[in-house]
């Protein structure tokens, strides 16, 4: 997954996006790809902020979608171990993005002023 999300250009991936059927996604990090295996939110802010996203699924199509500031999530990693961590901004959003991918939503769901093809 995360060759595939390099040679797209993308800063995540989600499992179902190459047809596979299990809830994994990765997220490009400053330290590299992070697997995460049945990612959950947790917690969510009040506060939400709009923002632009497009997707490897919808190529050359993007649109202003309102997502939480900061998440708190919990997740496996390749080792089976749990983790529990916090995001916000881009990496909250991003992470986001692809849960509602696991979850059989498309950012073209929820956005607004939709651009491109």
């Amino acid at each position: 997954m995360a060759r595939t999300m390099k040679e797209k250009d993308g800063v995540g991936l989600s499992a179902p996006q190459i047809r596979q059927n299990i809830r994994l996604i990765t997220v490009n990090t400053k330290e590299g790809p992070v697997h995460m295996i049945n990612p959950k939110i947790k917690r969510k802010s009040w506060k939400k902020e709009w923002g632009e996203e497009g997707c490897l699924s919808v190529p050359d199509v993007f649109g202003e979608v309102k997502r939480n500031y900061k998440i708190t999530y919990a997740y496996l990693d390749k080792k089976g171990q749990t983790k529990k961590t916090w995001a916000t901004g881009l990496m909250a959003r991003v992470i986001q993005h692809e849960i509602d991918h696991l979850d059989g939503i498309l950012f073209i769901d929820k956005t607004k002023n939709i651009k491109g093809a």
